[in-house]
């Protein structure tokens, strides 16, 4: 069942141009001139109940922009949005209720309280008994793990710490969508991974249908199974992770250790990308060669270790944006 229904959404900008200098500002005040910026251009999509979906692209792709759209923030030129049967533009107050978000570099926060005042302050926001409100905060400190510094004032906390306690603060009226928005930026590889599980448990738990924005592929390739990419204000792809991995993954790495000196050049499905005499890096096409006959080339009994790998996701993204840069 489809909770998030975008059709043909469109926003344009205007935005002022100024020439250099001190002449170019006062003609610009005197006589601005501007031009219009397509931010989304007719973007269709939908995302049914939980799921944990990718909404990814370059900056200035148009992620923002459809995000704010979506939460009411902003309203649309043209075309439609349904968020759980509301419409962002009509029923703003009542959609409050039902998605929470969370924005990595904005903080929601009051950092002179703790994270259980924080807590209730945002229960009594939402209109939440307060039995309600202890019941859930007791519910998330858990799952969470939080009650190591529930009592401790937001600015003393590490960012690890009050990620976790934004998120729970985003959850504390039970949304049935939460939208977050680098939600490890900044973080450290270790706790990275801690907010990445309690994301999937908290999906798993209360059926939370994630909408994510991410740089970090780490967050796209360990938590969804869905990818949208965005670039130009156009969607260039909608695809489950499978997919976009059994389509644009089709190329291994192979770097070797040898123990004598191989001369090896290209060939129709290998590409050489780095050769030191005794360490090769090659590129091996799998829908034109075997990661087998590559072996063959490098001479088995020559090779003193191996490693073979895919191309990393990251690559496959930047090369999918680049591929569409004409949209």
């Amino acid at each position: 069942m489809a909770v998030i229904e975008v059709k043909g959404l469109s926003k344009t900008f205007k935005v002022k141009l100024k020439d250099k200098g001190f002449k170019g500002s006062l003609k610009a005040m005197v006589k601005p001139k501007y031009k219009t910026v397509n931010a989304v251009r007719d973007i269709s999509f939908t995302v049914d109940k939980g799921e944990i979906i990718a909404f990814i692209g370059p900056n200035g792709a148009g992620k923002s922009t459809t995000i704010k759209m979506m939460t009411s923030i902003l309203f649309p030129d043209k075309g439609s949005i349904k968020i759980l049967d509301f419409d962002p533009k009509k029923d703003r107050k009542k959609l409050s209720y039902e998605i929470g978000t969370v924005f990595g570099q904005k903080e929601q926060l009051w950092t002179h309280l703790t994270p259980y005042d924080n807590f209730k302050f945002f229960g009594a926001i939402y209109d939440i008994p307060e039995k309600a409100v202890e019941k859930k905060i007791d519910e998330l400190k858990m799952l969470f793990e939080l009650d190591e510094f529930i009592n401790t004032p937001v600015r003393n906390l590490s960012l690890g710490q009050r990620i976790r306690c934004e998120i729970v603060a985003s959850l504390i009226h039970n949304p049935k969508i939460l939208f977050l928005d680098e939600p490890t930026i900044g973080l450290d590889p270790v706790v990275k991974e801690n907010i990445r599980s309690l994301i999937k448990r908290m999906n798993k738990e209360y059926k939370t249908t994630i909408f994510l924005t991410s740089h970090d592929v780490g967050d796209i390739e360990k938590l969804c199974k869905r990818v949208i990419i965005i670039n130009n204000g156009q969607i260039v792809l909608d695809d489950s992770m499978d997919n976009l991995k059994y389509h644009y993954l089709n190329k291994k790495i192979v770097e070797a250790k040898m123990k004598e000196r191989v001369n090896l050049d290209d060939e129709d499905g290998i590409t050489i990308l780095k050769d030191k005499g005794y360490n090769l890096k090659i590129e091996v096409d799998t829908t034109k060669r075997s990661v087998a006959d590559a072996i063959k080339l490098l001479n088995p009994d020559n090779i003193i270790d191996i490693n073979i790998s895919n191309i990393p996701l990251e690559d496959i993204i930047s090369s999918i944006y680049q591929n569409k840069d004409q949209l």
